[in-house]
């Protein structure tokens, strides 16, 4: 049992902790308010790279959000008793970065307020009118999938709602990849593969999320996780992490085939500067290689190694989302195969792009209002897994 003194000197990590958290969301909020104020000129985004740094923040978020979910579907929906116990973390966790994601989506417009405009006037034929759909609807479904967990006379509706979220997340997942698809003004986007390919890479993503907040939620209420249950999660990510270094080397390798993404793809993992370096260094080396190692390795495994790895596949995923979301507006359109465009405009030319400090300030934002519904809520709630005891040697 933790003593009165343990429990006091934790209230004040807590508040502390949220107090933090408070003033980087404020940041977010002056940075919101300065780009309203003087326009997008103060960022690093210009005419060629219109979705920069906060757009990275955002884009982790959603995917995460999405990712985080499978969590509660292998237990709701597959009947696995020890995830079953995690859905309701899971949902929180789900619901806590959808909620950052989408607010420095919103904030960065410029002018949230027209909204309203997208609302009432719905274009069927635009996939950023689908999200919209998507993103509400997934809300609704978490929050009724999280009642029929938390009340008791809602639990025969618990599977129904599971297996709802679960087909909903690959919806939602597949319609933030076919923003990036669809579109034909960028040559490194415009691929059949990149909606399975978020989809693997939040099943990664996600679990990493989920497994430091355990941890430090096992941490803070002194609680041990038994070794049978993070053995079958550390495995898990190790699975998820393979999976998506899989599709990230076969949509780079399509890419390859092509004649005429052999330019883009040279300037992504070769020739171009700060992105080739992020790719491999960032995303392949520190967000695979060594996550697996800690994962795989004899005599590592323990705690401290999944969360270091789950740590490591974060900072991955930034990295790739960076090269991903960044390189491919840097890089020129081919509009004409076999010429040379030059023109007073940039055309034909590498754009380049350094993110201000109120692009980080903002993106900081959305992970702190993540981090705040998320501590405040299991402070609140009782969103601790319900595990058998287990009493460390």
């Amino acid at each position: 049992m933790p003593t009165l003194a343990s429990l006091h000197f934790k209230n004040r990590i807590y508040y502390v902790l949220l107090a933090a958290a408070g003033l980087v969301a404020l940041a977010g909020i002056y940075a919101v308010h300065m780009m309203e104020e003087h326009g997008h000129i103060i960022s690093g985004m210009n005419n060629q790279i219109v979705w920069g740094m906060p757009h990275v923040f955002a884009i982790f978020l959603i995917v995460a959000a999405s990712g985080v979910l499978n969590v509660a579907s292998i237990g709701s929906v597959f009947g696995k008793v020890i995830y079953k116990a995690r859905a309701p973390l899971a949902s929180l966790l789900s619901l806590a970065m959808l909620a950052g994601g989408l607010t420095v989506l919103m904030l960065d417009l410029g002018r949230p307020d027209r909204i309203i405009v997208a609302a009432t006037n719905y274009n069927v034929t635009s996939v950023f009118a689908w999200n919209v759909l998507l993103y509400s609807g997934m809300f609704s479904l978490v929050i009724l999938y999280l009642w029929t967990m938390m009340e008791r006379r809602m639990n025969p509706w618990n599977k129904a709602a599971g297996l709802a979220v679960f087909a909903w997340r690959f919806v939602l997942t597949t319609g933030t990849g076919l923003i990036f698809a669809f579109l034909t003004a960028r040559q490194a986007y415009g691929s059949a593969l990149l909606p399975p390919m978020f989809i693997v890479l939040s099943f990664a993503w996600g679990l990493a999320v989920f497994h430091v907040v355990q941890t430090n939620i096992y941490s803070w209420n002194e609680k041990t996780l038994n070794p049978d249950i993070l053995k079958r999660q550390k495995n898990l990510l190790g699975i998820f992490i393979i999976g998506s270094m899989y599709m990230v080397a076969t949509y780079h390798l399509t890419n390859l085939y092509f004649s005429h993404q052999t330019g883009f793809e040279h300037f992504i993992l070769r020739d171009g500067g700060i992105y080739p370096n992020l790719f491999w260094w960032g995303y392949v080396l520190v967000g695979n290689i060594l996550p697996l190692a800690l994962i795989y390795l004899p005599g590592l495994g323990k705690m401290k190694c999944v969360m270091s790895a789950s740590l490591l596949v974060v900072l991955g995923a930034f990295s790739l989302l960076y090269v991903f979301i960044i390189g491919g507006q840097a890089y020129p359109l081919n509009i004409f195969p076999g010429y040379a465009v030059v023109s007073a405009f940039g055309d034909g030319q590498i754009a380049s792009y350094i993110p201000s400090k109120y692009e980080i300030m903002l993106g900081f934002g959305g992970l702190a209002i993540a981090f705040i519904i998320t501590t405040v809520s299991v402070r609140v709630l009782n969103f601790m897994p319900q595990d058998k005891p287990y009493i460390s040697d």
